[in-house]
């Protein structure tokens, strides 16, 4: 019973952001988008639920709309990452030998590098944008995602169908992606939920160091970075709400892992 209220509050907050992302601008109260230099940091209050940021820009209207961006580009570099860990997850499980030592050399040597030093070198050399952030984030869950793909797939391969396919002359292509891939869907569904809830934290990280979303987006790392300095005046609501909000789709996304990866291990 915990278990399934967890999974169901985590299904609550994701379905309230992903109800924020498609249509927060047919009820946000302001546009998140204009200045308003005579309500400039005014704490919240019944006229401004979150108060207002530096600029007089209503901040509940701007974390209602701000999670579109978030929401866009986290599921799309993790399915990216997602699809092409799997893929190569298959081969160097499968074939294993000289394309085994050599991808798996490749995997671990990507895997060495931390994911922000990763990301930065990448938007330093091609720009800050959309494309870029899901590129550079689905390349860094890659070599996570085939790592426990081609785990799975080093167990399958030794049982009694694989070796069956083989003697009907099936090509590796289909022995890989319709025998063994339905069988390591499980481990799969679990990696892509643990790397969403990574994905979302690193689309903000990005973002609050300045090498992610752009302005004037709403997007909650770009509203955090462009207000932390405003705290130790004593104006903690123009950060406070943006962090909640990354923190709440962080947990439910971690809430709806944990129930997938108990549904699937049951």
């Amino acid at each position: 019973m915990l278990r399934s209220r967890g999974v169901l509050v985590g299904v609550t907050i994701i379905g309230f952001w992903i109800v924020c992302a498609l249509a927060g601008n047919a009820f946000v109260p302001y546009d998140p988008y204009a200045d308003d230099l005579l309500a400039t940091l005014q704490p919240p209050s019944a006229e401004h639920w979150f108060g207002t940021d530096q600029l007089g820009r209503d901040i509940f209207s701007r974390v209602i709309v701000g999670a579109r961006d978030i929401l866009t580009l986290a599921p799309v570099a993790t399915l990216l990452g997602t699809l092409c860990g799997t893929t190569l997850g298959l081969v160097t499980g499968y074939f294993r030998g000289v394309v085994d030592d050599v991808l798996s050399r490749v995997i671990d040597a990507v895997l060495a590098l931390p994911l922000v030093i990763i990301a930065l070198l990448a938007l330093v050399a091609l720009g800050p944008s959309n494309l870029t952030i899901i590129v550079v984030i689905g390349f860094a869950f890659t070599p996570i995602v085939a790592r426990t793909v081609r785990a799975a797939v080093l167990n399958e391969a030794q049982l009694d169908y694989v070796a069956a396919a083989r003697l009907r002359d099936e090509t590796a292509v289909h022995i890989m992606v319709v025998e063994i891939l339905p069988n390591v869907i499980s481990p799969v569904l679990v990696e892509s939920t643990v790397r969403l809830g990574y994905a979302i934290f690193a689309v903000a990280t990005l973002s609050f160091i300045g090498f992610g979303i752009q302005p004037p987006s709403a997007d909650w790392g770009l509203g955090i970075s462009e207000n932390y300095g405003l705290i130790t005046g004593g104006f903690w609501w123009t950060v406070l709400f943006d962090a909640l909000a990354i923190v709440s789709l962080v947990v439910g996304v971690n809430l709806l892992a944990d129930g997938v990866r108990e549904t699937l291990e049951a």
